[in-house]
């Protein structure tokens, strides 16, 4: 394989910014390939479409996903990418990687496939980018007999979980990110691997509602942790803050400026729950949602609650039918209990996935079945008790549709009440 005459790929290498064209140029010197990928990409910029054309189904024995097939529609002028697969691989819980295992995947990769990688694709996983069909078998043999590692989700499956980095390495986590998305992924093999759903279903797992696995936005079921009693504050330290021998995160301490709590955390509460008397700060716990941001800029100060778990929300996505949505927030709190294997969450996703697989339609996230069947009618079928939390807005249908059990039920306690009343 040549070089190709590549203008407008050489002119993203200008600038102050590390270049990708760079790192393929490099990796074509052992990868000749990787002259293809950038000729294919240069007539792509050319013709202003892609040249990469669907895969189909392509994939290893006994495994339904964890390959995506891809095909250039120019074969001939580009035979290195003629096939070009995607293999994505489990990645550990906070991606908590070994070098020497990466040392021995990297060799591994570039004796199979392109030596390109993507650390990491957006469900997580650590992503192999460019290798042909027949080495998918010999590659999957030498990843899982002699490396021990495990291919990750595509297609209508469980993803790959993913989880923030959790009680490893972070104060605010309320629950151990790392045992849980460990203990489902083990726990859900079969889902992961073998593609049963309606279409794809995704977990991430936060330790706390600063989220940063962004898991109410990208995953289907996002467990994200919170408290349910006080938040604990010290209020010397809170006194500390005032007159600056504490200085807090962020504010008009970066500025130059002296830190000023009513402005810079009082004010900013969304519900207003906060208050001082005297240099005493109050909070009012049943109105606090748990944003994290009285918490983060002053840390010293202000802890989670002692009672820990998590909030369970559901139906995000990226706009693939009905645009893009964040995850309704289904159950309030449920314990994330790891000596009993997470037995509180094991419930509530099998009793989502029996529904929704009976009743999503093909291509159908979840939280799209949600909003076409309307809240109220998920909460029931999943047993959970509305409440005002779930109340998106004041509702505007000035009609109240009843069920038949509600209606009969209503008419002849009513009848009863009447009777008695009238008999007396």
């Amino acid at each position: 394989m040549s070089k190709h005459d590549t203008p407008m790929m050489d002119d993203l290498e200008k600038g102050p910014w590390p270049s990708f064209v760079s790192d393929l140029k490099r990796q074509a010197a052992k990868s000749p390939q990787c002259w293809d990928i950038l000729g294919q990409m240069e007539q792509s910029f050319k013709d202003r479409i892609t040249h990469w054309k669907h895969g189909g189904i392509v994939g290893v024995f006994g495994y339904g996903g964890g390959i995506v097939g891809r095909y250039s529609d120019m074969p001939d002028k580009f035979p290195g990418v003629a096939h070009f697969h995607t293999v994505r691989l489990n990645q550990p819980s906070s991606k908590f990687y070994r070098t020497d295992l990466l040392r021995k995947l990297c060799d591994l990769w570039e004796k199979r496939g392109s030596g390109m990688t993507n650390f990491h694709g957006s469900t997580g996983d650590l992503v192999l980018l460019g290798t042909r069909t027949e080495e998918l078998e010999p590659l999957f043999y030498e990843l899982t007999h002699e490396l021990n590692w495990d291919l990750g989700g595509s297609g209508s499956n469980l993803r790959t979980p993913a989880n923030c980095i959790g009680k490893s390495r972070c104060e605010w986590a309320c629950y151990d990110t790392d045992a849980a998305c460990y203990a489902m992924t083990m726990k859900y093999q079969d889902e992961i691997h073998r593609p049963a759903f309606p279409y794809k279903f995704k977990f991430k797992f936060s330790g706390c509602a600063n989220d940063c696995v962004a898991a109410l936005a990208r995953s289907d079921l996002a467990v994200i942790g919170t408290w349910r009693d006080a938040i604990r504050i010290n209020q010397a330290e809170v006194k500390n803050y005032l007159n600056g021998t504490n200085k807090p995160n962020g504010g008009g301490i970066l500025k130059g400026g002296k830190f000023d709590i009513q402005k810079e955390v009082i004010a900013l509460c969304p519900t207003g729950c906060m208050w001082m008397e005297g240099d005493t700060l109050k909070i009012d716990d049943a109105e606090c949602t748990r944003c994290m941001h009285c918490l983060n800029v002053m840390p010293k100060a202000l802890r989670p609650g002692t009672e820990q778990g998590a909030t369970v929300m559901m139906g995000a996505k990226a706009p693939i039918l009905d645009g893009a949505q964040l995850g309704t927030m289904i159950y309030p709190f449920i314990k994330m209990d790891a000596e009993n294997e997470f037995e509180e969450l094991v419930e509530v996703i099998e009793k989502v996935w029996d529904w929704w697989m009976e009743n999503g339609k093909n291509r159908e996230r979840l939280g799209e079945t949600m909003q076409r069947v309307g809240l109220p009618t998920f909460l029931r079928v999943i047993d959970v008790e509305p409440i005002p939390q779930h109340v998106k807005e004041p509702r505007s249908n000035p009609y109240v549709f009843w069920r038949e059990e509600e209606v009969e039920g209503g008419w002849e306690r009513d009848v009863q009440e009447f009777r008695k009343r009238n008999a007396m």
